[in-house]
């Protein structure tokens, strides 16, 4: 994998506009950003940069504005915020393309932060259409990506861009992409991948790329009472795909044709209610009731995918196990990303760790930074697991880049 870094530019940047698409698309509630981790993950680019005299500019996209402009979804909200993180004042440019905003970039000081409006405002962006590019294009010398999470995604500002000036991976997209590459494209083996999560029928292609990737495959959540169900084993109440018995199955022998191991359960956490605290008991995945339903997977199943984490030297992990939302039906979660973040830190175990719910888990129990890698990106993340090509990665390349 080869692609330019921060480290290939000029020590000095002073004079230049470095366009970087950053990733602000943020939650927010009555007008604040609740969770500040993207732009936590962009200070390190974005300080880097400024530091050596560029005037910053950061495109991105925020959330689904339809038609044009919304003072709904515009970034202005995003900067005070985006100043708290990175210790510095940061400006606002009101739209992303026009002659009028060009002028404006000419006269940023050197070290200035910008923040340049939601370029989801104009179609041309999802569409990737080449003079909205153009357009993007002549507010900058030089791009950056550092925003992987919105790489799956062929637009404007995460792939065109990158044919049109000099193209560079941010900090954050580097490390991403050394993670990635450390724990599938050329992992140190066994390799071991946790897959949860609620359907089968969102995660085939997944499941399909993974058991020619791995060693072990583990299958967690509502995911592995598809799995269970297709061998016949009665799943009583629990959240299950009956329409994918025969495609769960067709996962297992593929498993089995590449020389990968498919774990399942054998004891179970069950219980009569969906929510937190319900009475519960621990069962053989065979002594499952007919009004009970799989929550969680039980000790002994989690003392046993914990030895297979010892005989392994990579994992990649993306899914809960269990109803990791509900306490205390987190409880297997919790415990092997333990035992996982305690292998990492002894330097046995390379763990990269990927998706919404999973990153939420992680968090929840505190070891997110005992892993190797901890990608908050959700769909391009998936998109990688199922080995599909990444419009904004493919760009970054050094032979397709500007």
């Amino acid at each position: 994998m080869s692609f330019a870094t921060l480290d290939d530019l000029p020590a000095d940047l002073t004079g230049k506009r470095v366009l970087v698409r950053a990733d602000l698309n943020v939650p927010m509630a009555d007008g604040r950003v609740t969770d500040a981790t993207r732009l936590e993950a962009l200070r390190p680019t974005v300080a880097e940069l400024a530091g050596r005299g560029a005037a910053v500019l950061l495109l991105s996209h925020f959330g689904r504005p339809k038609g044009g402009p919304d003072p709904a979804f515009s970034l202005a909200q995003v900067v005070p915020a985006l100043a708290a993180v990175l210790g510095q004042p940061v400006g606002f440019l009101a739209d992303c393309v026009g002659d009028s905003i060009v002028r404006e970039t000419l006269h940023l000081p050197p070290g200035s932060v910008t923040v340049v409006e939601n370029t989801r405002f104009h179609a041309g962006e999802e569409k990737n259409d080449p003079a909205f590019v153009e357009a993007l294009a002549k507010l900058g010398d030089l791009f950056v990506n550092d925003a992987f999470s919105a790489a799956h995604r062929a637009h404007a500002s995460t792939e065109g861009l990158a044919h049109r000036l000099p193209c560079f991976a941010g900090r954050a997209m580097e490390a991403e992409l050394k993670a990635l590459e450390a724990a599938l494209g050329k992992p140190k083996r066994p390799v071991a991948a946790i897959v949860g999560g609620a359907k089968v029928s969102t995660k085939i292609e997944v499941l399909t790329h993974l058991v020619e990737k791995v060693e072990h495959l583990v299958i967690g959540g509502g995911m592995a009472n598809t799995f269970l169900a297709a061998s016949g084993i009665t799943v009583g109440k629990s959240l299950h795909e009956p329409d994918f018995l025969a495609t769960a199955n067709a996962i297992a022998e593929r498993a089995q044709a590449a020389g990968c191991t498919l774990h399942l359960p054998y004891d179970v956490v069950v219980a009569h209610e969906f929510r937190a605290h319900a009475d519960h008991r621990i069962v053989n995945v065979h002594h499952v009731e007919a009004d009970e339903m799989i929550l969680d997977i039980g000790p002994q199943a989690v003392e046993a995918l914990s030895d297979v984490l010892k005989g392994c030297a990579t994992l990649v992990w993306n899914g809960p196990l269990g109803a990791f939302e509900l306490p205390p039906f987190d409880t297997a979660t919790v415990a092997l990303a333990r035992f996982a973040a305690a292998l990492t830190q002894e330097g046995h175990l390379v763990s990269v760790a990927g998706g919404g719910d999973t990153v939420a888990a992680l968090n929840a129990a505190g070891l997110a930074r005992d892993f190797t890698f901890v990608s908050t990106a959700g769909g391009a993340f998936l998109e990688w697991m199922e080995g599909k090509d990444l419009p904004g990665v493919t760009a970054l390349m050094k032979e397709r880049c500007a």
